[in-house]
């Protein structure tokens, strides 16, 4: 197992002794150095060649944002946020981080009265799978596979997306005009916390109406339906929208392979799905089925990713008859479904 080389920053020196200490038990954990403070840590980070920095958000002088901004733009690696109970990060900031290039943003390990060992836990595992991840924006040659027209007029959308997913979601709908002729689904892994924050943002910043999906509601063109906290979203064979709480798959819930599945059984041949940045898998599968039914499947490239994972693995088993650049999605969601409205 390869080590993770932590730096971790906080103005706490409580906290900081404390986290370290509980990151020295954790397999595959090497606290490399601390820092109390934004620029403290830039200092250290060319001495030390952290293969990860961690850091607080609420800081005197320069927070995690600055803090997330100078290191990408210096020394680029991945950055976990953590975020206090007493200064939780909102919705508005956590969106700010992400843009900044921040991977994670996670809940401080609680320290009082006592430390949750599964919160411990858990918090390692997420720096262990975000450390290895390439932050860099690379250039690539992948171009458009050819392949037959869809089986008919394409009636619903719906996008997937995890690590990067909130401003990639956000490009993609920016791009679509009010008078987009069928309804979207989307599927963002996030914590159920930033969910209402991540939908009030994107109806702000798009022509369509973005919500939470309700309950048995019959979609609409022009508008974005995402899925419920820790529930599946799912189109039935009715037409309409349904939250499940079955068992995550492949430790998701909401899963993009279960919406994806859902839409190719409801609308066979009259479906498009796109893939996007994102750590993992998901999606895969939903992919799969929705091109066996003749749908058309649209997966980001690697030179637009934050996170070059879920289309990957997409594009790599041929799934994915289009595979474009995050700001061309838009334009080819349009020419499929046949729209090509004023932006």
């Amino acid at each position: 197992m390869a080590v993770t080389k932590v730096l971790l920053v906080d103005d706490s020196p409580v906290a900081l002794a404390v986290i370290e200490r509980l990151l020295a038990a954790c397999e595959g954990i090497e606290v490399v150095g601390t820092a109390r403070d934004g620029q403290e840590a830039l200092r250290l980070i060319p001495m030390l060649e952290p293969t990860l920095i961690c850091t607080d958000y609420h800081m005197p002088g320069m927070d995690g944002l600055a803090l997330t901004r100078e290191v990408m733009a210096r020394y680029p690696r991945p950055v976990v946020v953590m975020s206090g109970s007493s200064g939780a990060v909102d919705a508005v900031a956590a969106l700010r981080l992400r843009d900044a290039g921040a991977l994670e943003v996670l809940d401080k390990p609680r320290l009082r009265p006592a430390p949750d060992a599964t919160a411990v836990s858990s918090f390692a595992h997420a720096l262990r799978c975000t450390s290895g991840v390439f932050v860099f924006r690379r250039r690539s040659d992948a171009s458009e596979m050819p392949a037959p027209a869809a089986g008919g007029a394409v009636r619903m959308v719906a996008i997937g997306a995890s690590t990067g997913g909130p401003q990639a979601i956000g490009t993609v709908l920016s791009g679509l005009p009010a008078s987009f002729p069928v309804p979207v689904v989307c599927v963002q892994h996030i914590g159920g916390a930033f969910l209402d924050g991540l939908v009030h943002w994107l109806d702000t910043q798009t022509r369509l109406k973005v919500s939470i999906a309700v309950e048995g509601e019959r979609p609409r063109p022009g508008h974005v339906y995402f899925s419920a906290q820790r529930l599946h979203l799912e189109i039935g064979t009715d037409g309409r929208l349904h939250h499940s709480a079955a068992a995550p798959l492949d430790g998701h819930r909401p899963s993009v392979t279960v919406t994806f599945r859902s839409v190719a059984r409801a609308f066979p041949g009259a479906c498009a799905v796109v893939l996007l940045t994102g750590m993992g898998s998901d999606g895969l599968e939903g992919m799969r089925e929705v091109q066996a039914c003749g749908g058309v499947t649209i997966a980001q490239d690697e030179a637009s990713c934050v996170v070059y994972g879920m289309s990957k693995t997409a594009i790599d088993q041929g799934l994915a008859r289009h595979i474009e650049p995050l700001g061309s999605i838009a334009e080819r969601l349009q020419e499929v479904v046949g729209s090509h409205g004023k932006r």
